[in-house]
């Protein structure tokens, strides 16, 4: 086996090199050519999907900033200056102080009464 290594080695280095039995051939250009159209298809779908949150985002900040503003004319129209009547004020919720007690009527003195 180690006397026949060499005579191979011979016989390689003699025949001629043939390019077309290293090209890819029709079959590698179609599949690079499908992959492509892959790749190609995929960025713009992503572009439209990007370009849509963005939209959303803008839409979201315009509504935002339109409900601020009719917020502020709300205020503005319920105070019309230092002659006019004070804008309502929100009630506090009572406090635990101000709270009427629970009635003493349990005959369970280990309950806590009920509220």
């Amino acid at each position: 086996m180690i006397a026949a290594a060499p005579r191979l080695l011979v016989h390689a280095a003699e025949e001629e090199f043939d390019p077309n039995t290293v090209t890819p051939g029709i079959w590698g250009f179609v599949l690079t050519f499908l992959v492509m159209v892959v790749v190609v298809l995929l960025v713009l779908d992503m572009v439209r999907r990007i370009r849509r949150v963005n939209y959303r985002a803008e839409v979201r900040e315009q509504l935002e900033a339109e409900r601020r503003e009719e917020e502020l004319h709300e205020l503005e129209d319920g105070f019309a200056g230092p002659d006019a009547a004070e804008p309502p004020i929100a009630k506090a919720p009572p406090s635990d102080e101000a709270r009427p007690a629970a009635s003493d009527d349990h005959d369970d003195e280990g309950q806590p009464p009920v509220r």
